[in-house]
């Protein structure tokens, strides 16, 4: 399946093989469409892959399948069936040594921090209200005008600033908006009051995941599109898209294995980081539009492996770690999500450590990572460190775009410019640095394939934002049920 590839054309190149270019090509084969996927990784699947180690199966992050997306929901059931299992959820957050129910709950806040502290949170909360509310520029404005000071700085300040490594004011209000939607404080206090009844929605509680964790959706893709005749060339990397200089993109240069070959092309599907999109044009763009693909920003994540044997250290998911004297910021129970993934009487936890490239823990050797997560989850109280049995780490790049302040001047300039293609698109969080979730990524990879396809008009840049959905229980709106066949 990985051979060389050969001088000639081949339709439309799909760069990346994640849940965005893999759906990309999945649309193109099913109109019958001539392609070939390009992906530089050794496996499928992204960010969203599955990583094995010693008879372990593990996932970069916790990838929920869950989606109010019914296009979506089809392809994952249509591609796996029965493997793809319903899965009840639990996640909490531990913060002060107590742990509360995340999404938050009001009963649990009260109980977990007591009658005062909460009244201190709503009085803040109110007196926020009370005075004027000039439009939010960062995360901390926005979190601090719906909810208030004092919440603000239990429950998001912490884990906000380990995950994207600046202050809150220096995140852009945009990621607020985007992530935390539909939950009201107000209605929290008239639900600690007992003046109104708690909304449950079973979407709170269970979602869909693959019996052997979320790379089974992705070689299920892979092998889908295959079979329809789209190669997936992996180890097979895009190091330059050569232009007319006039908006059409007429062919591409791959390497791999210390080859490289250029290649004719009919048109361009990107789900690969837009500063690497910008950087191998050929010609360049100008200086204005490749100084803004460099001003965008990632966040770099390493997730430290822990082997236990014990099989329930602890019966969540995941749970969030909003502990400023813990580095780790969000730790993962993979016998949770399957039973597959781990062998009888013990379990995988995942521990995550936010940075960028180059920072101490991501040059931590690997020994002693395993030895850090193993000392900061045993001091919390969260596993036994005597009972890790074996542990690896695993360093994964540019995992999250980041909405710093150079992302909001930077990204309409890319933008701008990439417009002017007529037969380039670019979808998936990478290619639209935005962090969407994976059914976002996937449905901007169909609208994109559609655009370029039908030239229908499809704006793919406004998924999860106008149409944006969260599982508190906001509904899609404006986007319709397509029909990927023509």
């Amino acid at each position: 399946m990985d051979g060389g590839v050969t001088g000639e054309g081949v339709g439309t190149a799909v760069l990346g093989a994640g849940p965005a270019g893999l759906t990309a090509a999945y649309t193109l084969a099913l109109r019958g469409r001539p392609a070939e996927v390009f992906e530089a990784d050794g496996v499928v699947g992204g960010i969203a892959k599955t990583v094995e180690f010693q008879g372990y199966r593990f996932d970069l992050g916790g990838h929920r399948f869950f989606t109010k997306l019914k296009p979506i929901e089809r392809l994952w059931e249509e591609m796996l069936g029965d493997e793809l299992l319903t899965r009840p959820r639990l996640s909490r957050i531990y913060y002060q040594g107590k742990f509360l129910a995340y999404p938050l709950v009001a009963k649990d806040v009260v109980a977990r921090l007591g009658v005062v502290e909460s009244m201190l949170c709503a009085l803040s909360y109110l007196w926020r209200r009370m005075r004027p509310k000039p439009p939010p520029t960062s995360f901390e404005d926005w979190v601090t005008m719906h909810f208030g000071r004092r919440l603000y700085d239990a429950f998001f300040r912490s884990y906000t600033e380990k995950v994207w490594g600046i202050p809150g004011s220096e995140v852009k209000a945009e990621w607020a908006a985007q992530r935390i939607k539909n939950f009201s404080l107000s209605k929290a206090i008239l639900t600690m009051l007992g003046l109104r009844h708690a909304h449950v929605t079973t979407l709170l509680e269970e979602f869909r995941y693959p019996r052997l964790g979320p790379g089974q959706m992705w070689e299920a893709f892979r092998r889908r599109i295959e079979e329809s005749g789209v190669p997936v060339r992996l180890n097979h990397r895009c190091t330059s898209i050569k232009h007319d200089g006039a908006g059409r993109v007429e062919s591409i240069v791959v390497a791999t294995n210390g080859d490289a070959t250029e290649l004719p092309v009919e048109a361009v599907l990107s789900s690969i980081p837009l500063v690497d999109l910008v950087l191998s044009l050929d010609p360049l763009p100008p200086p204005r539009v490749v100084a803004a693909a460099a001003r965008l920003r990632y966040r770099d994540l390493c997730l430290v492996a822990l082997i236990i044997d014990d099989e329930t250290p602890f019966p969540d998911n995941w749970i969030y770690l909003h502990d400023p004297d813990t580095r780790a910021g969000r730790v993962q129970n993979f016998g949770a999500w399957s039973e597959s993934m781990v062998r009888p009487g013990t379990t995988c936890l995942g521990v995550e450590y936010f940075c960028f490239e180059g920072d101490e823990i991501w040059e931590l050797p690997d020994a002693e990572a395993v030895e850090l997560a193993k000392r900061e989850l045993g001091r919390i109280g969260l596993i036994d460190p005597a009972r890790v049995v074996d542990g690896v780490k695993v360093r994964v790049p540019r995992a999250y775009p980041m909405y710093d302040a150079n992302y909001q001047e930077a990204l309409p300039v890319v933008r701008e410019y990439l417009r002017g293609f007529t037969n380039l698109r670019t979808c998936g969080r990478n290619g639209l640095h935005r962090y969407n979730n994976q059914d976002h990524s996937m449905w901007t990879a169909i609208l994109a394939t559609l655009d370029l396809l039908d030239g229908g008009g499809h704006d793919v840049w406004s998924v999860n934002t106008d149409a944006e959905y969260h599982e508190e229980g906001a509904i899609v709106e404006g986007l319709l049920d397509v029909e990927l066949v023509a």
